[in-house]
């Protein structure tokens, strides 16, 4: 694989939109690429390209680099056809392009790790001056049993900080999606058809275009594997299970009056468990291959958004896992405190970065099932 470095004058760091409909226009011209996945049909049924449509493209492109192996005009022919690329740039913008609101998106795109650790450690910081500040000695104490964590900060306060982030994340998610459906151009009512629907939850549950036509993701050569698919898959059913754990615990809590943290054999936990694993591999896994892929097909944003969502992710895993082994120590003050600034931070800045994209992704997919029925 050709991996020179990006030229620094290139259109797909200067104007990323004009250059994917640039090259959805040749490659709407040769069409080799037709059987890799849900991008080059979905391309093959437009003539021109406005916004919407090159982020619904963007978005439906999982950037597993096979049509840049395969493209005969691909760098350093001249026409510079870096589908990928140019693909993963404009996804990146897509972020903060539809982000609700919009005045908080330039805060992230650049300097989402260093924006989400902040909010992580600044948070951790209140809430162990908030003990602090009413009973120092509890940080330190050994506390065991039902209600146990709420030692460290009473149930309520805890439920209304974590509560009012988790709304407004909701809220910010919700209008950042609406903002992209209408830019797609999809008409409201397609919201009432079932099958799109039920075609995207397949696609989208399988990672079906997550394979370059059948044989796997490239990375650093030109050998593909699947390690990517596989990573996303961990990644996507932990953060499925640990949200399953958190809805249970708190059923348990409000409707059966059951209080955290509860026994290692219980559903939350295991559930919790479970998931927390799948967000430790996965994530490192994906940063790991995003570390080693080949430079030329790379949107190079490393400390942006696509990165600090894996980051937070594995953070609250790691934080959540130290903190049922250790729950019954003295260390569970300090651990507690960790995990809900890192808790914090996450769904804090969730609407502006990867997190998105597999709304976004759903989006299109639905979308895609409508222009494309399929059996």
């Amino acid at each position: 694989m050709n991996s020179a470095a990006p030229n620094p004058d290139s259109p797909v760091l200067s104007n990323p939109l004009d250059e994917a409909a640039r090259l959805m226009t040749v490659c709407n011209s040769c069409r080799y690429c037709e059987g890799l996945c849900a991008v080059f049909p979905a391309m093959e049924l437009r003539r021109a390209f406005p916004k919407g449509d090159l982020n619904y493209l963007a978005n439906l492109c999982h950037a597993c680099g096979g049509c840049y192996v395969d493209c005969q005009f691909s760098p350093p022919h001249e026409f510079e056809v870096n589908v990928p690329k140019v693909m993963a740039t404009v996804r990146a913008n897509s972020y903060a392009a539809y982000a609700w609101p919009r005045a908080l998106a330039p805060l992230f795109k650049r300097n989402g790790l260093t924006v989400s650790l902040i909010a992580a450690v600044s948070v951790t910081i209140f809430i162990l001056g908030f003990v602090g500040w009413h009973d120092p000695g509890v940080l330190w104490a050994v506390h065991t049993g039902p209600g146990a964590f709420y030692k460290l900060m009473p149930h309520n306060a805890m439920a209304l900080i974590f509560g009012a982030v988790f709304l407004y994340a909701i809220l910010a998610a919700i209008l950042s999606l609406r903002n992209f459906w209408r830019d797609i151009g999809i008409p409201i009512g397609s919201f009432a058809e079932p099958v799109p629907w039920w075609q995207a939850i397949k696609d989208a549950g399988s990672l079906r275009y997550l394979d370059g036509g059948g044989v796997g993701c490239y990375g650093e050569d030109e050998r593909p594997t699947g390690k990517r698919r596989l990573y996303h898959h961990f990644t996507f059913y932990g953060f499925l299970l640990c949200f399953a754990a958190t809805s249970v615990a708190t059923l348990y809590h409000y409707l059966l009056g059951l209080e955290a943290p509860y026994p290692w054999y219980d559903l939350p936990v295991i559930l919790g468990t479970l998931g927390g694993i799948g967000l430790i591999i996965g994530p490192i896994g994906l940063l790991a291959e995003k570390s080693k892929r080949d430079p030329a097909i790379d949107d190079r944003q490393k400390l942006g958004m696509d990165a600090a969502f894996l980051v937070m992710l594995l953070l609250t895993s790691v934080t959540g896992l130290l903190l049922l082994v250790f729950r019954e120590t003295p260390a569970m003050g300090i651990l507690l405190a960790l995990h809900l600034g890192v808790v914090f931070a996450l769904f804090f800045t969730m609407p502006y970065g990867k997190f998105m994209h597999g709304l976004y992704r759903f989006m299109a997919l639905v979308r895609y099932a409508k222009e494309m029925p399929r059996d």
